[in-house]
């Protein structure tokens, strides 16, 4: 049977974007000025009444990884637009606000949001509670990763196959088993030559689950795909993927950490990935 529920775990990741506009010092590592009017006044009342929980370790370094990879990928995308590429597919878009808050050099994108029909129903109830809006330019997508492939999906949505696009897949993976995510890879390798992908993925567990794995489970989401880059290098570069890039630790320290207050807590691990085809 399908599940009608709207995402824990989008949910989840929303509100730590959002609790980073509140807790942290600014330059944020990742602006996101629609994450709390989307979630509403509430959702603001529960993360000041529970910032000590927002603030513990843990907490911490999930928020840090989530905002990391959000930036991460808007960097990555607005490289991309400024070679050419025109359409930006959000794979498990969840509670995504970039459609909302389009920086001047995506005001001609095209985006496609692609996710389940019941996370997309809270969202489109959250946009209009909070006086928002989507572009016409912006669009919802529902296709099965498991029982579909992506590229018969997107026939039915306002996406060319034939133009380089470039697409996000953060947090997913994980949740997916290896055949539906070695579909998504084909279909998206399957478009021309300089569409990209940025994506994450769950390194397999040393000693025991992560406890961001162990909260996925008691969520009812459990992680059920793991790899090693060097594992996940091959795949991408197997399916067609030229070029692949991790960003490792040491990086993402030099060109998001650095230059800003140390609220924020260093990733310890490679989990975010770019390839391009």
């Amino acid at each position: 049977m399908p599940d009608y529920k709207a995402s824990h775990t989008a949910l989840g990741a929303a509100y730590l974007r959002a609790a980073h506009q509140l807790l942290e010092a600014k330059p944020l590592l990742f602006d996101d000025p629609v994450a709390l009017p989307l979630l509403g006044p509430e959702a603001l009342k529960l993360i000041r009444d529970t910032a000590d929980n927002y603030r513990a370790p843990e907490m911490l370094a999930l928020r840090s990884h989530i905002v990391l990879r959000s930036r991460f990928t808007e960097d990555r995308l607005a490289v991309a637009v400024s070679r050419g590429i025109t359409q930006y597919v959000i794979l498990g878009a969840g509670f995504d606000t970039f459609a909302l808050r389009r920086p001047a050099w995506a005001q001609l994108l095209q985006i496609l949001e692609v996710d389940q029909e019941a996370t997309q129903d809270m969202k489109r109830s959250q946009i209009a509670a909070a006086g928002l809006a989507m572009p016409e330019n912006a669009h919802f997508a529902t296709i099965d990763f498991e029982h579909e492939s992506l590229r018969d999906g997107l026939q039915r949505y306002p996406i060319s196959l034939d133009d380089p696009t470039f697409f996000s897949w953060l947090g997913v993976t994980m949740y997916l088993n290896e055949d539906a995510i070695d579909g998504v890879l084909q279909s998206v390798a399957a478009f021309p030559v300089g569409s990209e992908i940025v994506l994450t993925f769950a390194l397999p567990p040393d000693d025991g689950r992560s406890p961001f794995d162990q909260r996925a489970t008691c969520l009812g989401e459990p992680w059920i795909s793991y790899f090693k880059p060097d594992a996940l290098e091959a795949k991408l570069r197997g399916t067609g993927f030229s070029t692949v890039e991790f960003l490792s630790p040491s990086e993402a320290e030099a060109r998001y950490f650095r230059q800003r207050p140390k609220d924020l807590p260093i990733p310890k691990r490679t989990n975010i990935v770019c390839a391009i085809r």
